[in-house]
């Protein structure tokens, strides 16, 4: 049996070998003092796995933290269970070899998939299956050189820093760069391979970027393809969503909508939704930093009214209304 990826103390995961002298298999029957070698405080239930790592409360977070993407947080809650049955199989001599946990996140930009992978970060901590549970995120840049000899050096450094925990990788297929023959970034995906493979115990990958981009690179990388075990697939934020989005973000800033505010954010987003380089949430909180902007000029402008901590966190319509998006409908 291959060495489990945890191992829980006073709970031996597998019987220990039979003398040199002792050849003779085991039975099924002289297997069973495996199962009861199990001590008698671990867990034994999903119940008590939960309890115990309180993987439930991550992924309650998941759900408080991010508006909408059921079918994201559906799949994730399917790989915690995936998880916490493989943990309970390896209490009980069970657990052969660890699952492979490498993933794919597809989607438009501002949509989540970092918040997702800070989350899957603590799961997987939380469940014994990584050491440290921390994200390191990168793109092309810090894994690829300029030169010779340059290339391996950095993503080795990156790989380093992020064992123990999970590499997430924005927009991987700029990896891969087919049209330029001297391009080094296929000496990046190598080393990759080989780390993903020989070290999942000690390091989750989860690549990111658009779907059909993504679907490319696979193609053109079959190994990378093989070796990536969960696509999860990040749809668009609809209108009503993202209103909502906007609104948590302005009390977490400790502002609100006025009165017809909310209505003239709800028409700057049908507008918006519909041109270049939209970014759903990431273009929600832009919107509302210039409309900040709009306010806190227009209370500038006054300077001898005494304000109020009301008239100091209120967005007005006309802070709105002034964006140029207005303007060019």
């Amino acid at each position: 049996m291959a060495t489990p990826l945890y191992s829980i103390p006073g709970a031996p995961i597998a019987a220990a070998p039979a003398p040199a002298s002792a050849p003779a298999p085991q039975t099924p029957a002289a297997a069973a003092p495996v199962q009861a070698s199990v001590a008698s405080d671990t867990p034994r239930t999903v119940a008590q796995v939960l309890a115990d790592s309180q993987v439930e409360a991550v992924m309650d977070e998941l759900d408080a933290d991010l508006i909408g993407l059921a079918p994201v947080k559906a799949r994730i809650r399917d790989i915690a269970a995936l998880l916490v049955i493989d943990r309970l199989r390896a209490l009980h001599g069970l657990a052969a070899q660890a699952p492979s946990l490498h993933m794919c996140f597809t989607g438009n930009p501002g949509t989540g998939k970092t918040t997702v992978a800070l989350r899957m970060a603590q799961i997987l901590h939380r469940l014994g299956y990584v050491r440290k549970g921390h994200v390191v995120s990168v793109t092309r840049d810090d894994l690829v050189g300029q030169y010779i000899g340059h290339t391996a050096p950095k993503t080795k450094e990156v790989l380093k820093k992020a064992m123990g925990g999970v590499l997430f990788i924005d927009e991987a297929y700029y990896l891969y760069r087919p049209e330029n023959e001297r391009d080094y970034g296929q000496e990046a995906i190598e080393i990759l391979l080989q780390v993903m493979e020989n070290q999942r115990d000690d390091l989750v990958v989860i690549l990111a970027g658009y779907k059909d981009r993504m679907d490319t690179f696979f193609q053109s990388n079959p190994g990378m393809s093989s070796r990536v075990a969960h696509h999860l697939e990040f749809p668009d934020y609809g209108t009503d969503e993202l209103l909502h989005i906007a609104e948590r973000m302005l009390q977490a800033s400790h502002y609100r909508f006025a009165a017809g505010a909310r209505e003239a954010f709800d028409a700057y987003l049908s507008r918006r939704i519909t041109q270049p380089h939209f970014a759903n949430a990431r273009s929600v909180r832009n919107a509302l930093d210039r409309a900040r902007l709009r306010q806190a000029s227009r209370l500038f402008a006054d300077r001898d009214r005494a304000l109020t901590a009301d008239d100091l966190s209120t967005i007005e319509a006309p802070d709105i209304l002034a964006s140029r998006v207005f303007a060019a409908g």
